[in-house]
């Protein structure tokens, strides 16, 4: 009886040992499925575009604009009537690259690098925060009524100001190094170990 037992246990070894070793052949023989997957440029341009308007940049800058309103009157120009508005301009400039204007054209793929060219680095909006944009001077001339349209063109002069200034302030730069650092990560993502950029 003890003899039967023992030559079953050697049986029921055998075969679990041989099963795990023809497991491990043909694991190894079949294509792994958590491999790097295959795109193709019409993919890649996909998720490319569908960041859209990539804003990267984001600036906040404080300006004082002071806007004077001469007199339209030459006489009235020699004397002493000044009429102006002093206004602290709080603005917020955006910067980005547009990547919907991206082409196939504008990928070529090469195993595991990638090539991008990519359109330049534009500012994307402009504005004023009316919260923290006040008047804090208002001052009409002699016998004169008040412009009532020389705040709006103060503050239209502010954010052109403001626009110029981002753009000596190097935020064109920035927007394009940002929008090249997010488009590498999402290259990596997509299993690509190269990745270079080119100007159009």
């Amino acid at each position: 009886m003890f003899k039967r037992l023992a030559n079953l246990a050697l049986v029921v070894g055998i075969v679990f040992v041989l099963g795990l070793v023809l497991g491990i052949l043909f694991s190894r023989r079949l294509p792994s499925r958590s491999g790097p997957k295959a795109y193709n440029t019409a993919t890649i341009l996909k998720q490319v575009q569908s960041l859209s308007q990539l804003v990267t940049v984001k600036y906040v800058m404080e300006k004082i604009e002071i806007l004077a309103d001469p007199p339209q009157n030459p006489l009235r120009a020699a004397l002493p009537d000044d009429t102006h508005v002093t206004l602290i301009a709080h603005g917020i400039i955006k910067a980005g690259v547009d990547l919907a204007q991206v082409r196939p054209a504008d990928l070529e793929v090469s195993g595991k690098r990638i090539v991008l060219k990519l359109p330049a680095a534009q500012i994307t909006d402009a504005y004023l925060d009316d919260k923290l944009t006040q008047v804090i001077e208002r001052n009409t001339g002699f016998l004169r009524s008040f412009n009532k349209d020389l705040e709006q063109i103060a503050r239209q002069n502010a954010v052109d100001d403001i626009r110029r200034a981002a753009r000596h302030s190097g935020i064109l730069k920035d927007a394009e190094e940002r929008a090249r650092a997010q488009l590498t990560h999402l290259c990596r993502q997509l299993g690509f170990e190269e990745v270079e950029f080119r100007k159009r």
